[in-house]
């Protein structure tokens, strides 16, 4: 009969060391900076290339289709996998080396071709890329959500891993100047090329840490012993038991109702969010510096590096309150105070002082910020619920489809950027000489969308009842269980 559980043994089990953290907070920075990199350098693609914003963003969201099917089935791969290695860390090593190696070439855009030619390139390397991008990605997330089981522990994980994710956002905004900067390249087509390559080959490195250094908390597909059983039927019949066992936790997972609101306000916000991120960047160089782009660079690049060691604070603040007031709580404070910060941007696009863009940075920032340190550990407790009420672990599943959301709403949000931003009458070869129509509606989508996404995921989340004494119950209850299995 198994012992009863006391909250200092459950601690104890807790814990997990600084420099574990720190090693699966490296993934996180491989992670940002492949999912980062590919919006801000598709830039180049409109100002470098000359095509056609709405095809841009065509490019940028049909790859992300083939996700919602590889993302899942990656997840129930890795939750499945039975191997001396681990169920993710073997996929976490290779997924890191191939798509360095894939977003490297993904950037040798050879000069002097058709709009066609280089939708088309872009296109299948995309599709690459972001299927070796999904072999890394997802197995990674997946390990995250089960190296600890505490409620607290786990927020204070993800506030390390995206403390040290956040140096891909400080690095980021940069990007456009580095490949503008003619001292390096002699355009901004050549900088692509020679940035990608440091890209890729730092992905490949920093992503393989985790797989080597953090261990996994279960060997098997969820916390049980499996009865043994022979396969029955031939290739055809075990395929098909495995298409009803995905299919069967696909549908388990995507109806689960905690999960679907976590899904749709991390959705809404990071949507709005690089919805700005793609947008703004028109709003400074052709509103701010009057079509400036070297000097816009600059500032885009400033902005940047300001909201991200905000971050870093943000970041901080969120992990010291969540653990004070509840995870839900703290949402609807960093969401709202970043809702602020983009209402202040209207004041601060102001051609004649041009340093007042910074000043809604701080602000802005408790919106990611406080996003991925919060949804990362809620996932986790969803989890824990699922495997309650269902007995199994799906880590992976949870993970793929929670990510892929994040995906969709920034292929989306750069899709949709590039439709806006045709909507307005802007035209790249007017250059600084925007109709003052075109000026202001830039400016009112680059605010308004932000502002009304955040405002329904606060809502959404308002019925979020998953509290820390619910996530402790849970947690005693499924110890017990393991317990009495073992």
């Amino acid at each position: 009969m198994p012992t009863k559980l006391s909250s200092t043994s459950l601690a104890s089990e807790a814990r997990i060391s600084f420099p574990l953290k720190v090693a699966y907070g490296a993934g996180a920075l491989a992670n940002n900076l492949l999912g980062a990199a590919i919006g801000m350098m598709s830039i180049v693609l409109v100002t470098g290339l000359k095509m056609n914003p709405a095809v841009v963003g065509l490019l940028m969201a049909i790859p992300r289709l083939t996700d919602a099917l590889t993302d899942p089935l990656m997840g129930y791969v890795s939750d499945h996998t039975r191997s001396r290695w681990g169920r993710r860390r073997p996929f976490i090593f290779v997924g890191a080396l191939v798509s360095g190696l894939v977003f490297a070439l993904l950037w040798q855009l050879p000069s002097g071709y058709s709009e066609a030619f280089y939708f088309w390139y872009f296109l299948l390397g995309s599709i690459l890329f972001y299927l070796a991008y999904t072999v890394f990605a997802t197995p990674w997330v997946a390990m995250g959500y089960e190296l600890t089981p505490d409620y607290n522990e786990r927020t204070r994980l993800m506030g390390v891993a995206n403390f040290i994710g956040q140096f891909a956002w400080v690095a980021v905004p940069w990007f456009y100047a580095i490949m503008e900067n003619d001292s390096l390249f002699e355009d901004s087509v050549a900088g692509a090329r020679g940035l990608a390559i440091g890209v890729g080959c730092f992905v490949a490195v920093v992503g393989v840490v985790p797989a080597l250094f953090c261990r996994e908390r279960f060997a098997e597909s969820d916390a049980y012993p499996k009865r043994e059983c022979k396969a029955e039927g031939g290739f055809l019949s075990g395929l098909l038991r495995q298409a009803r066992s995905f299919g069967k936790g696909f549908w388990a997972t995507i109806r689960f109702r905690p999960f679907l609101k976590l899904c749709g306000a991390t959705f809404l916000v990071f949507n709005g969010f690089m919805m700005v991120s793609a947008f703004s960047s028109y709003v400074i160089i052709y509103y701010v510096f009057a079509g400036d782009q070297d000097l816009g660079a600059r500032y885009i690049g400033w902005f940047g590096t300001v909201s991200s060691i905000s971050t870093f604070c943000v970041i901080f603040l969120v992990t010291w309150v969540s653990t004070r007031i509840g995870k839900r709580r703290t949402f609807f404070l960093s969401t709202g105070i970043s809702i602020l910060g983009y209402g202040l941007k209207w004041f601060c696009y102001d051609p004649s002082n041009p340093n007042l863009l910074l000043l809604p940075a701080p602000l802005i920032a408790f919106g990611l910020g406080g996003l991925f340190t919060l949804m990362g550990s809620m996932v986790a407790d969803v989890c824990d619920l699922d495997e309650m009420e269902t007995g199994e672990r799906r880590e992976g599943m949870y993970g793929s489809i929670f990510w892929w959301v994040v995906k969709l709403g920034m292929a989306l949000a750069l899709s949709f950027s590039g439709v806006l931003l045709n909507v307005t009458g802007f035209d790249v070869e007017l250059g600084g000489g925007q109709g003052d129509g075109t000026l202001l509606l830039l400016r009112v989508f680059d605010i308004l969308v932000p502002v009304v996404a955040s405002a329904i995921a606060i809502w959404i989340m308002v019925t979020y009842g998953l509290t820390e004494a619910k996530a402790l119950e849970i947690r005693r209850e499924l110890e017990k269980r393991r317990g009495a299995v073992s």
